[in-house]
């Protein structure tokens, strides 16, 4: 495992993003619901054994939600092979990318992580900061937004 993972955001649009997992398998419904909202093109593969490598040859960011070690390590070759952005959720020695608790309020993200080594960690930090961050949050971000663009809209081209 690295040493630290590096936080950073995608821009997902309009990329082909795949999630593995079955079809009743919460964290990659949730994982597959979040991507789609960043706008990815999502494809769901919930045969993971069944994965082609042509299911994944053309993809940007693949996802394994099922903790299936077999299968992380033939998608890390994969993801060597194809240069696809990779995380085995719970699995950080096969990922390059570890996912992050995130917290959202109105236009705010907030990402939290532990490396993918302490994901319940994460989750507690993410509750404590969503209950903190409430719709009286949002409505504010939202009041501040328009009021940073009514002040660029007056002073355009001044500086």
């Amino acid at each position: 495992m690295p040493p630290a993972f590096f936080p950073v955001g995608l821009n997902l649009a309009g990329r082909k993003c795949v999630v593995i997992g079955a079809a009743d398998d919460r964290e990659a419904l949730e994982k597959g619901a979040a991507l789609r909202e960043a706008g990815a093109d999502v494809v769901r593969i919930e045969d993971g054994p069944g994965l082609r490598d042509e299911d994944v040859s053309d993809a940007y960011f693949v996802i394994l939600a099922p903790q299936d070690e077999p299968l992380a390590a033939r998608l890390r070759k994969l993801a060597d092979r194809y240069r696809f952005l990779f995380c085995a959720i719970d699995q950080p020695r096969y990922g390059f990318v570890a996912m992050t608790a995130t917290v959202t309020s109105g236009r705010a993200r907030i990402a939290i992580s532990t490396g993918g080594v302490a994901p319940a960690v994460g989750a507690k930090l993410r509750a404590a900061l969503q209950t903190a961050l409430d719709d009286t949050f949002a409505r504010f971000l939202e009041c501040f937004a328009n009021q940073r663009r009514r002040a660029r809209s007056k002073h355009a081209g001044s500086q």
